[in-house]
């Protein structure tokens, strides 16, 4: 016999009934909600659930359900694992196609392994706490970074969860976004992650030079202008390898950067990163060499020096396979060292040489505003919050010139 404990059946409203098992008495909640969370005014149908022991703890549940209503949750709705939303989230996103792909690793190696067979209600913000300090701990069980995660990396992590996290909340599945309880989940804060980072190694100006020397007169090296035009430039190597003929204005000595190689889409290109076009001025000696280079390509094929050819492609024409460029030059940097001396000539990536020309740059007192257009940051902080390290150098030469005016030096 079902017994009616408290409430009615009017909208918004709930009730709580007890009814008979072998075991015992049984409590049950029903509760009137809107048809669809969409439409509140609209179509309403009882919800509920039942097997609590007492009438309290089934009060509770239709407590936190009538909570969840109010905040816009549908109650109907089946809630699905971590992972399976997950997927359902990744597929629906329109972002760079490298975005996505990164996304798709953080769940597949960090995230789903550890949470994602929970549904997604049952995440809590302690929950996602744990996880971050479980990362950053060593597991030699762990595929990617057995010794544990950086702060930098956690963060990333952090980033995506809340992300998805706040699109299940659009989709009325959560009444509120775990990964946003700060107090709890403590992600790494910037402050943190810059204390971590590894302090950034460059050429100086003479070290740059004995490199290019060498590497163009002793080691003859085939692509010696692609190492040329990336210090000459500072173009991102996704830069460096979508350049066309079309975009070298040999007449106007300048170089308009238009597009960047896609790396997670085999072939293809993309926007620049800030999504726009840019134009890097260059010097005679860097004219030079990308017309002897366009010549020498000429003499492998005419079609190589078409407009629309690749400044440097593969020997079919297609675009260099970016990891493989950036292990070239890796391998050209370890042959110099053993040639010029470890201690002259310090190791640095490819991408050090964006780094290289920024600094040098900097260094000789050049307008911080022209670096941040030949490197084509989207703000000004950007570019002074990565090469904060030359700030002593530029107040040095500041104060100098400052001294200088006012005693009347020339």
């Amino acid at each position: 016999m079902t017994k009616r404990q408290k409430g009615s059946r009017r909208r918004g409203k709930g009730s709580i009934t007890s009814y008979q098992i072998k075991a015992g008495a049984r409590w049950r909640y029903q509760l009137w909600v809107p048809a669809d969370p969409e439409f509140p005014n609209g179509e309403w149908k009882h919800l509920g659930a039942g097997g609590f022991e007492t009438a309290e703890a089934a009060d509770d549940a239709m407590q936190e359900a009538r909570a969840k209503n109010r905040a816009g949750v549908d109650l109907s709705a089946a809630m699905p694992t971590v992972n399976d939303y997950s997927r359902r989230w990744l597929d629906g996103l329109d972002l760079a196609a490298a975005t996505i792909a990164g996304y798709r690793r953080i769940f597949t190696l960090h995230v789903n392994p550890s949470i994602g067979a929970l549904r997604l209600d049952k995440v809590s913000p302690t929950r996602l706490a744990k996880l971050y300090v479980d990362l950053q701990k060593p597991d030699p069980a762990r595929k990617r970074a057995p010794a544990g995660l950086s702060r930098n990396s956690t963060h990333k992590i952090h980033v995506c969860l809340s992300a998805m996290f706040e699109s299940a909340r659009d989709d009325n599945l959560l009444a509120a976004n775990p990964a946003r309880k700060r107090k709890t989940v403590k992600a790494p804060t910037a402050k943190a992650i810059k204390r971590d980072q590894a302090e950034m190694v460059t050429w100086s100006a003479r070290q740059l030079g004995a490199f290019l020397a060498w590497n163009r007169e002793t080691f003859n090296d085939e692509v010696a202008a692609l190492w040329w035009v990336a210090a000459w430039t500072g173009l991102r190597r996704s830069e460096l390898l979508a350049l066309r003929w079309s975009d070298v204005d040999f007449a106007g000595q300048r170089i308009k950067v238009r597009r960047a190689l896609d790396t997670a889409r085999k072939g293809e290109f993309k926007g620049t990163k800030s999504d726009r076009a840019r134009v890097v001025d260059i010097d005679t000696e860097t004219v030079k060499v990308l017309k002897r280079w366009r010549a020498e390509r000429g003499s492998l094929a005419l079609d190589f020096t078409r407009t629309d050819a690749l400044v440097f492609g593969t020997l079919d024409g297609s675009p260099r396979n970016p990891i493989s460029v950036s292990q070239m030059f890796g391998r050209r940097v370890t042959k110099a060292r053993q040639a010029l001396g470890s201690d002259a000539l310090p190791a640095i990536t490819l991408h050090g040489l964006r780094h290289t020309h920024a600094t040098v740059l900097l260094e000789l007192g050049e307008n911080p505003k022209v670096v941040q257009e030949r490197l084509g940051h989207t703000t000004f902080t950007t570019t002074m919050d990565i090469y904060s390290h030359v700030t002593p150098t530029m107040q040095r030469s500041a104060v100098d010139r400052f001294a200088a005016a006012v005693n009347g030096i020339e």
